[in-house]
């Protein structure tokens, strides 16, 4: 299946997905907003898990990740007015870069992300189990509760404040970092050998610059809610929750890969930052090489 029918694939699945997410929303009028959301936003990941399964792809989910939060946003707007649309803004900038950068890397309904085949192949039996709620249901979860400032905001603010711009200044630049970094790497791996280390452009200061962006993303709708309704500040769970992820699961995961297929990745490892970009690692890097 080429990529064309691939995207075509994917845009029905979540068609399907969304329209069954917003039934179930509608079918529990009893319920509180937050409870009918997620409902509705878990059976919409079971439905993309359904057809991960048929297709034997669980790349399929993938841009679920930031193609979720743009269409839950707009179920919490209580009054449209210049604050709201702020937020809807700053969500709508990441979550479209993000998934154009999805679009971009997607090759087709034949290529599987190497971390979903690891899984698949260290554990064959736990698979199932895996893919479902590891790969499917967690990160739903977690992006919902890293949402959760959003919504909060949607329903309690009405004004603009110094830190919901900051906020929200924070957000556009998180997303522009993460842009820049996907650019280059992009741009890297086409012109260079398949063992070769990324030191260009922000890959010079941070080992995982785009994850760098996405945890300061998060933080950033978490400090825009604090410039009006700081009253919920127990919210701070959310981007919390997402820095543990990245910290302990994608980054761990992806450095064990670059150490067994690039022997330069140790010596990057020990000049570089893992994610806060620092000029310093530079200095150490061209230290080493004079050396």
């Amino acid at each position: 299946m080429g990529r064309l029918k691939g995207y075509i694939t994917v845009f029905i699945i979540y068609i399907i997905a969304f329209i069954l997410g917003y039934l179930t929303y509608f079918a529990l009028p009893e319920w509180s907003v937050i409870a009918r959301v997620l409902i509705g936003d878990v059976v919409a990941t079971v439905v993309v898990y359904i057809f991960s399964v048929f297709f034997n792809n669980a790349s399929i989910y993938d841009p679920y990740w930031s193609i979720a939060p743009m269409v839950i946003l707009p179920f919490f707007v209580v009054q449209w007015n210049v604050a709201s649309l702020l937020m809807l803004f700053v969500i709508m900038f990441w979550g479209i870069r993000l998934t154009l950068n999805w679009a971009i890397t997607f090759k087709g309904m034949h290529h599987e992300d190497w971390r979903y085949q690891l899984f698949k192949k260290n554990h064959p039996t736990l698979w199932p189990l895996i893919n479902l709620f590891g790969i499917h249901l967690m990160p739903t979860v977690i992006v919902f509760i890293a949402l959760m400032p959003a919504l909060l905001y949607l329903r309690n603010v009405d004004e603009l404040t110094f830190f919901t711009l900051m906020g929200a200044f924070t957000v556009i630049s998180a997303t522009i970092i993460q842009w820049s970094a996907d650019r280059t790497l992009h741009g890297f791996k086409n012109k260079s050998k398949r063992k070769a280390v990324c030191t260009e452009g922000l890959w010079k200061y941070s080992r995982h610059p785009n994850y760098f962006g996405e945890i300061l993303m998060w933080s950033g709708i978490f400090l825009m809610l604090m410039g009006g309704a700081p009253e919920f500040y127990l919210s701070i769970i959310g981007p919390l929750l997402m820095m543990t992820l990245f910290t302990a699961i994608s980054i761990p995961l992806m450095e064990n890969r670059q150490l067994n297929a690039k022997p330069e990745y140790k010596t990057y490892m020990s000049t570089t930052n893992t994610l806060i970009p620092s000029p310093f690692s530079v200095k150490i890097m061209q230290q080493k090489n004079k050396n």
